[in-house]
């Protein structure tokens, strides 16, 4: 025969067996890349559907060729024999002597081909040679190929796949919206082919999102729990979801072996490694979310793993697809897939090696925490804030070692005491640091200056939430002890909590006492967050007691402080309560710009007792402009972030007065209806919907304009009211709903539109949610097409 003869194929791609879900962005973006680029590889942990991804590509790419070919790697162990195993699969026959290689060259460069590298982690030198081999041979050619990492020749373009979307915990889901995340997708329908008849409703929807979650999106492992199904519910199988590795087993029988069980598809991965990155990689399954570069040096070098080979060893994970690179505000950190976290648990060793690994992991975190509260007074507070909050589930994990292990709840309680200020009450997470120091003054018991500290530290939040049963018990336990180991500056602090409890309960004369002996004590001791804390509370209570002149100098002082050491937190409190003070001396004017002033400064931090409270202020003083509607929506607003706080907006005696007067204001004018449809409105509002109102970025009411041309948007489905678009502005949008609606016009994913405005993918998605849900819409296509309608109405 001819050498390099072909038989008469035009390809080999198998016809799919079940549906195809998903990937459509993933999908444009590969034809892009094809069309730019001679070599796409696509990355990405085992399981994720990169087979499938190019598969579905390849087909549809299939009449841009001559010819389209797979080749199936998965079951070739011999480098040598991947040209052969190409050669063959196109039907490549060579006579010569001169080899495969020769042979393909020589077919491919008379045509235009695409050809599919399937897994070619394992071969990847081989397969990275012969495809740059071949691509200078051809130049119609092009190659998809699909590893674990790249090939790592000149002119590839890596294209890293992602597991199927899913709902992110702690978010509420109805079931309309769970058909808006592909992972739920690929669920419903490949258990719809095992039993018949199974869909979403509303008494599953909860357990399916959170198997899907605890699946990670990775499309194999959600296969295989779809065949479970057969024999358990969806909530049985979320309970025994613990141990799935033995529990996601029978997949297809037609599938090579790794693919059968999710078990061997990450043991495959693992043998694949060399072994200082297998010891790093189980390591790493210390982390219980994503970590940063500082973490796992100080925490998994040692034992063969250098601190100088970290970096590189986590490249080569990350290459690999074990790992995932995620940018947090600018940070770097990285995350292993909760399904390989399991895996690499199991593979840890002794019980001792994970306890030493844990207690390092809870050193670092503790010094983290101590040097933030060290340094939390001052211009790097933000940072700070940003970086605890990251921290949330390594936090979380070093204080139940802590409780868990014999022996370390001193360090627990500590951990849990300096994180009063930066972390607990600066996003107002009362309910869990409250959980914490209850949990660790329990189990240690010591009589110590560290026990004084953190029982005050208990008390203040638990006075704060307004649990005086709770709070008063502990600030006099916390007091007591401080008398008794004669420590005169937890003495100091134990005199301000009890000014606050005095304030809170309107006790102004007792308070002032207590004040004026803390700010002294403050003073001498140079705590500048409790001198803060101190003058503004004092400011507070002498206004009250009508001593105008000193509490308006103590406000000022207190902004000075704040302003002089580049602090934010606490300036935002200050405003807020010096707001407050200006609406009752008359001055609404002022009282409106510092209060909102305040509000803008607070929502930088997450911190919702602050968005609260001048959400409050602002309703009292739109009250007084007669802007009732406003008003009661801003009270329901501030009602819903208290439930969601587990504190009420009357916990101070004072602002019980101001709020009941405010509502009886509003009844009196409005009457109960319309008073009680605007609170409903107000309570619907998310947080940040709620601030960008009271900011004045948002239209009053969230209701159309009366002066706005009203443009018809696409063609309503059947059924569904016709939704109008606005040729001015979008009244029903707030200002960060139009910003995320134009980019999902530009065919943004959650992803991207997080990454271009800086702020979470669970908050973008929480923002898709309520877009759908004001325009009455149930896929982001009609969004894009709303946009469009807006903008030509615009034009027009």
């Amino acid at each position: 025969m001819v050498a390099g003869a072909v038989t008469r194929q035009v390809g080999n791609l198998p016809a799919d067996l079940t549906s195809f879900v998903g990937r459509r962005r993933e999908l444009a973006e590969i034809r892009r890349l094809l069309a730019a680029s001679r070599l796409v590889t696509l990355t990405g942990v085992g399981g994720v559907g990169k087979t499938r991804l190019a598969l579905r590509a390849a087909a549809e790419q299939r009449r841009a060729f001559d010819s389209v070919w797979l080749v199936d790697l998965s079951t070739v162990t011999d480098p040598a024999l991947v040209a052969e195993t190409v050669a063959s699969t196109m039907g490549v026959r060579d006579e010569s002597a001169a080899g495969p290689v020769d042979a393909l060259e020589q077919v491919l460069s008379t045509q235009r081909t695409l050809l599919v590298l399937d897994n070619c982690e394992h071969l990847r030198d081989a397969c990275a040679v012969l495809a740059d081999r071949l691509l200078r041979a051809a130049p119609e050619l092009r190659v998809l190929a699909t590893s674990r990492q790249s090939l790592g020749i000149t002119g590839e373009h890596q294209m890293k796949i992602s597991p199927l979307p899913v709902p992110e915990p702690g978010r509420p889901l109805t079931r309309r919206s769970l058909e808006l995340y592909d992972g739920i997708s690929l669920l419903t329908e490949r258990a719809a082919a095992v039993l018949p008849g199974f869909t979403v409703t509303e008494d599953n929807h909860a357990a399916v999102a959170e198997l899907c979650r605890q699946l990670d999106g990775i499309p194999l492992a959600i296969e295989l729990a779809a065949v479970r199904l057969r024999a358990l519910s969806v909530n049985a199988l979320v309970e025994r979801l613990r141990d799935r590795y033995r529990l996601l087993t029978g997949g297809s029988s037609t599938a090579v072996p790794r693919q059968q069980t999710l078990h061997a598809l990450v043991d495959w991965s693992f043998q694949l490694l060399p072994g200082a990155e297998q010891t790093l990689w189980t390591r790493l399954s210390i982390f219980p979310s994503h970590f940063d570069l500082d973490a796992v040096e100080a925490v998994c070098t040692g034992g063969g793993i250098e601190r100088d080979d970290v970096l590189d060893l986590l490249d080569a994970l990350l290459d690999k697809s074990l790992l995932l690179r995620e940018e947090h505000a600018g940070a770097v950190r990285y995350r292993m897939l909760d399904t390989l976290r399991e895996f690499c648990r199991k593979r840890l060793g002794e019980p001792a090696e994970r306890r030493s690994l844990q207690r390092r992991h809870r050193d670092h975190y503790l010094l983290l925490v101590g040097q933030a509260a060290a340094e939390w007074f001052g211009p790097d507070q933000f940072s700070w804030s940003r970086r605890l909050n990251l921290e949330q589930a390594n936090l979380r994990a070093a204080m139940d070692f802590c409780l868990q292990e014999p022996c370390e709840a001193e360090a627990g309680l500590r951990m849990a005491t300096l994180l009063t200020e930066p972390y607990w009450v600066t996003n107002a997470f009362y309910n869990e640091g409250r959980h914490w120091l209850d949990r660790m003054l329990a189990a240690a018991t010591e009589r110590t200056e560290l026990r004084a500290r953190a029982l005050l530290s208990d008390a203040f939040m638990a006075l704060t939430q307004g649990d005086a049963a709770a709070g008063l018990p502990l600030l006099d336990e916390g007091r007591a002890l401080a008398e008794e180991l004669g420590d005169s500056e937890i003495l100091a602090h134990a005199s301000l909590i009890a000014g606050l409890a005095a304030h809170y309960r309107g006790d102004y004369p007792s308070c002032a006492e207590l004040l004026n002996l803390a700010l002294v004590e403050q003073e001498a001791a140079g705590h500048k967050s409790g001198i803060l804390m101190s003058l503004t509370t004092l400011a507070a209570t002498l206004g009250q007691l009508g001593d105008r002149e000193r509490a308006t100098e103590l406000f000022e002082r207190s902004i000075e402080l704040t302003s002089s050491h580049g602090e934010r937190v606490g300036r935002a409190w200050a405003l807020t309560i010096f707001a407050i003070y200006l609406w009752q001396c008359g001055d609404d004017e002022r009282a409106t710009a510092l209060a909102r002033e305040g509000l803008a400064l607070g929502r930088d931090f997450g911190d919702r007792l602050n968005a609260a409270t001048n959400l409050q202020t602002l309703a009292w003083l739109l009250t007084g402009k007669g802007r009732d509607a406003d008003a009661a929506r801003l009270l329901g607003a501030v009602e819903e972030l208290g439930r969601t706080m587990g504190l009420t907006p009357t916990r101070v005696k004072r602002f019980a007065e101001f709020h009941e007067n405010c509502l009886s204001t509003l009844r009196s004018r409005m009457g109960d209806k319309a008073l009680g449809l605007e609170l409903r409105r107000g309570r619907r509002m998310t947080p940040d919907e709620a601030i960008e109102e009271a900011l004045g970025d948002r239209a009053e009411g969230g209701r159309p304009r009366q002066d706005e041309t009203v443009v018809e948007a696409e063609p309503t489905p059947p059924g569904r009211p016709a939704t109008t678009v606005s040729a001015a502005e979008p009244s029903p949008l707030t200002r960060r709903e139009r910003e995320i609606a134009e980019l999902i016009a530009q065919g943004r994913s959650n992803k991207e539109i997080a990454s271009a405005l800086v702020i979470s993918q669970r908050t973008v998605e929480g923002h898709v949610e309520h877009i759908l849900d004001k325009l009455g819409f149930a896929s982001r296509a009609q969004i894009a097409a709303w946009m469009a309608a807006r903008e030509a109405g615009g034009r027009s």
